[in-house]
C-alpha cells in the first residue's frame, strides 16, 4: 500500500505544479463528496468509536456470562 500512496502522492504534485487548476478542482471535489478526509478531529471521533465499541464488548460479555 505504501508504493500506491506514493505514485498516488506524486501524481497529485505533478498535477498541482503542472495543472493547478485542475488541481484545486479535484480537491475541491474530493472534499465535497469525502468531507472525513478533512476532519481535523479525526482523533475525537476515534475515542467515542473505541468508547462505543468498550461499551458494546462489555454488554457481549454479560450477555455470553447469563
Amino acid at each position: 500500500m505504501s508504493n500506491l500512496d506514493n505514485s498516488i502522492g506524486k501524481l497529485l504534485l505533478d498535477l498541482q505544479k503542472n495543472d493547478p487548476g485542475t488541481f484545486k478542482e479535484l480537491m475541491r471535489r474530493v472534499q465535497e463528496e469525502h468531507p472525513e478526509l478533512f476532519e481535523e478531529n479525526i482523533d475525537e471521533s476515534n475515542k467515542e468509536i473505541d468508547e462505543y465499541n468498550r461499551i458494546v464488548d462489555e454488554y457481549n460479555k454479560k450477555i455470553d456470562e447469563k
